[in-house]
Formats: C-alpha cells, structure tokens, sequence
C-alpha cells in the first residue's frame, strides 16, 4: 500500500498515523516517553476523573505530569457530568494539553457502575451534552471522543447518534474501538464495522482501535478499513517498537525486532523514569507490571516472566535483568 496520509487532529498536526492510545495504570508519562522515543507521535494520559481534576493534590499532579517531548498530548477526561466535565476541560486548556480526549467507552466494571467511560453508550443524550459542554469550555483545543461500536447485543443506534451529535457539536474527531462495551476484549475487534464508519464520515478523522499487536495491523488496518489513524492500546504494552516497526514498514522497509541488549537498554530507561515519576517506593511495584509484558519480546518468554513475577526488591529485579539479559 502506499505510504499512510498524515493525520491531523483540527489545527493538531500529528504526523504518522499510529498513536498510543490512553490505558488506564500504562500509559502514565514514562511510557508515553518511551513509545515516542520510538516513533508515536502522539499520546493520551491515563484517564482522569474530571472531578479530581479540580483538586490540586498528589496524584493530579502525577497524571497531568507533560514534558517537552511530550507533544502532542491529548489529557483524557471520564466522568458524567456535563458542568464537572466542562470545567475539568476549561484545566486541561490552561495547563497546556493540546487535545481534550472524552472517554465514552472505558468497560471497567466499577466505572459502568458510576455512570462513566462505556456507561454513556446507553445514554447518548447525557454523552452529547457532554461533549457540547466540553466544546464551549475549551474552544482552543480540538476535542475527541473514544467510543465503542455499542454497549451490548442491542443494535448499535445510541452510536450512531453519539457519532453524529459530537460532529455537529464540533468535536475534531472519533477513536472508535471495535467492539461493545460487553464484550471488554473478548473476541474479535468488528474491523468491518470500522469500515462503515469511516464510509459513513469520509471527510471527518476516525481513528480505529482494537486487534492492533504488530507493525503489520496498524497498515492493514488502515487499508481495510480507511481509518484516519491507527490507535496502538495494549500491542504498544512490552513492545513500544511497534511505532518504528510500523512506521518502517510504511517506507518499504521490513520489521526488524529488537536485540537482547536493546531490550535490555530500553528496559532499564523505562525504570530510570519510572523512578523519576513514582520515587524508589513504588517503581519495582510499577516496573514489574510492564516488565511481565516485555517478556513476551524474549527469546525465552516463560522464562523471563517468571523471573519478572519473583521481583520483590530492587535487588530482585537487577539480578533478574543480569540472568536474561547478559
């Protein structure tokens, strides 16, 4: 296929059409730094409660944490409260976020539980209020909405309506993951669904999501289907070279995988900046986490995960890095 169009978001240029999408306890300021050391162009924070966002305390602080190289940003805002979510964007504008991300979608229990992320697919009034709301409060950022292609078995009307009322409100563009919010990720992602979508909005950006764990989905994802944008949400956790990969591939190149001492190197400066953002109580706890999934990249994988899931101290985890990766 020939090379992919650049993506832009309103008057947000990204460039290449791979981005990293938002994941909840993944995608904090290390990460994002890493992926894009390695080609994302863009990237969502973790989701952020809008009301917690009017509380200047820790953990706003760690979740809105930006760095220079850390552009462009989207900050992503869940809740259910049109004036909360409006003034949580309205903080979003002033700090500096280049893009206002509504979640619409997120399939956590306890957050369906509370009226938020996927709960709004079966209320596209409330989510359409939302979304004008957030609009008005921010009027210089472009503002996108992450959806899924519907809450259950039910028909996938309140989708369409959400789809079509955000437009016309004046949101820059969709990411739309292809399953409902039942199915979590279970199964697989309706690809084909992604395809009327876009033919639906030929000349409005969709971003598509779900099933995308190599370089070569991002690329065949965007020729069966015609999306906008490729968001990379769990392929990108263990593997942040899918970006390079992906955008190698793109130039006629092949996939090259990365050696032991790469994964070594990139390992290791996911922890230097895990520590910065988490301090040394927390960055074994955190790193394990991530470590788990960069084991799938080793030549023996059940091995290294083993040895990653043994990590209690930071002596545990050096020794551990010394035995697979030497």
């Amino acid at each position: 296929m020939d090379e992919p169009k650049i993506l832009s978001l309103g008057a947000v240029k990204v460039g290449f059409p791979a981005v990293l999408a938002s994941l909840a306890g993944y995608s904090d300021l290390a990460h994002r730094l890493l992926c894009r050391s390695l080609g994302a162009p863009y990237a969502g924070t973790e989701a952020m409660l809008a009301h917690m966002l009017l509380v200047d305390n820790k953990l706003r602080r760690r979740l809105v944490r930006m760095d220079a190289a850390d552009h462009p940003v989207a900050g992503q805002l869940m809740g259910a409260e049109p004036e909360v979510m409006a003034r949580a964007a309205a903080v979003l504008d002033d700090m500096g976020f280049d893009v206002v991300d509504l979640n619409f979608a997120c399939p956590v229990k306890k957050v369906l539980g509370r009226g938020r992320g996927g709960a709004l697919m079966e209320k596209p009034d409330l989510a359409l209020d939302i979304v004008r709301a957030v609009v008005r409060a921010a009027p210089r950022r472009p503002v996108t909405v992450k959806l899924r292609r519907a809450y259950g078995d039910g028909g996938d009307e309140a989708f369409w309506k959400i789809s079509r009322g955000a437009f016309d409100a004046g949101a820059a563009a969709l990411c739309v993951h292809a399953r409902t919010v039942e199915q979590k990720y279970r199964g697989r992602a309706d690809w084909d669904f992604l395809a009327r979508v876009k033919a639906a909005f030929p000349d409005r950006t969709i971003i598509g999501s779900g099933d995308v764990f190599r370089a070569e989905d991002v690329l065949e994802m965007i020729r069966r289907t015609g999306v906008d944008g490729v968001s990379v949400a769990r392929g990108a956790i263990g593997n942040p070279w899918i970006f390079a990969q992906a955008r190698a591939l793109a130039a006629g190149g092949d996939v090259r995988e990365p050696t032991l001492s790469e994964q070594r190197a990139l390992i290791e400066r996911h922890f230097e900046l895990t520590s910065r953002l988490y301090g040394p109580r927390f960055v074994v706890k955190k790193m394990r986490r991530f470590s788990i999934h960069y084991a799938g990249l080793h030549p023996q994988p059940s091995r290294a995960r083993a040895a990653y899931i043994a990590v209690k101290s930071l002596d545990d985890w050096r020794a551990a890095l010394d035995a697979l990766y030497s």
